[in-house]
């Protein structure tokens, strides 16, 4: 896709997109650098949970523009010269993919290192932080997570590093 967007009209964009799928969805929000306040972004990342009719869903992201993965888990569109992806999450992974695709990629990577210094995982696909049993011990929440880490919460736009 094309260059940097300004932080402005991507949250235009984004907006128009979410008001077009949010009755499609049980959830839906913007992530990734809209979400952590950059004054430019690379393109548009939106989290959602899609209603149990999947094909109204599809339907209406195919008419926002040229579709260019469709996949189980991601959907990336191209809405003018703006590349759009949208992360598919079910309830239980919800807040974990929030906060995965809010990023910082640096955040995220700090995140999952401590995880990992505790013996824990802490899962990209959004099914949560798991302890060294196996056993999903944070999630629900993005709060949730950063409390388990022993970590203060970090609003989004503090998420940089």
């Amino acid at each position: 896709m094309k260059g940097k967007i300004a932080l402005e009209r991507a949250e235009k964009v984004a907006k128009r997109i979410i008001d077009s799928l949010s009755p499609h969805c049980q959830k839906i929000e913007v992530a990734g650098s809209i979400r952590r306040r950059r004054p430019w972004v690379n393109d548009i990342d939106i989290v959602l949970v899609p209603n149990n009719d999947l094909w109204s869903f599809h339907n209406e992201v195919m008419k926002l523009g040229k579709v260019k993965i469709s996949g189980s888990k991601i959907l990336r569109i191209e809405y003018g010269d703006i590349q759009v992806d949208f992360y598919i999450a079910t309830p239980e992974t919800w807040a974990t993919l929030l906060l995965i695709r809010t990023g910082s990629a640096e955040n995220n990577i700090r995140l999952a290192k401590i995880a990992k210094e505790k013996g824990w995982r802490l899962h990209a696909s959004g099914e949560g932080l798991f302890n060294e049993l196996g056993d999903r011990i944070a999630g629900n929440t993005e709060e949730s997570i950063y409390q388990a880490l022993s970590l203060p919460y970090q609003k989004p736009v503090d998420r940089e590093v």
